[in-house]
């Protein structure tokens, strides 16, 4: 069962060809700001240091979290928050998750798609908030959401996460 599992999961990647995260529908969301509000954050999962780029302009951070409801196991989860007025955006890592096979399994009801070759799974919640994580290496996937009103800045937000290899 696990070889056909991984066996679908090589087809299901192999036939995405999407490096880039979901492009969600902008509702009135202004375009990304080349001038961010405040230098970017890191979070680390054991000796990964995941770096967050500098949110767009007019989020301020509001505070953390530690959990995600959406998960189908307990795992770390390290995250932080910012608003703008009654959007909020969420950004955080997710550790734990060793391979695709485990990754794949972590959010029921997603869709499964690739991005920088990896797998990466987006869902929407009820509440409306849509999410975007993909495993960035064995250990470390990086998490992405967004309230309606912030959602096209999830693809941009994605696009400046890296990996400190100063490490």
């Amino acid at each position: 069962m696990r070889r056909l599992a991984a066996v679908l999961l090589m087809f299901a990647l192999g036939g995405c060809g999407a490096d880039d995260p979901p492009a969600p529908e902008a509702i009135g969301t202004p375009p990304p700001s080349a001038h961010a509000s405040h230098k970017g954050a890191a979070l680390t999962c054991g000796q990964t240091r995941v770096e967050l780029p500098a949110m767009p302009e007019g989020l301020t951070r509001v505070g953390s979290f530690a959990r995600l409801g959406s998960l189908t196991r307990p795992l770390e989860v390290k995250g932080l928050i910012w608003r703008r007025e009654d959007e909020q955006m969420y950004v955080g890592v997710v550790c734990g998750a060793r391979n695709a096979d485990e990754f794949v399994t972590l959010v029921a009801r997603s869709s499964l798609t690739a991005y920088k070759g990896m797998p990466a799974l987006r869902w929407t919640t009820r509440t409306g908030v849509r999410n975007f994580m993909w495993l960035e290496r064995p250990g470390t996937a990086v998490y992405i959401a967004a309230t309606p009103g912030l959602a096209a800045q999830i693809r941009h937000i994605a696009a400046g996460v890296g990996l400190d290899q100063s490490r």
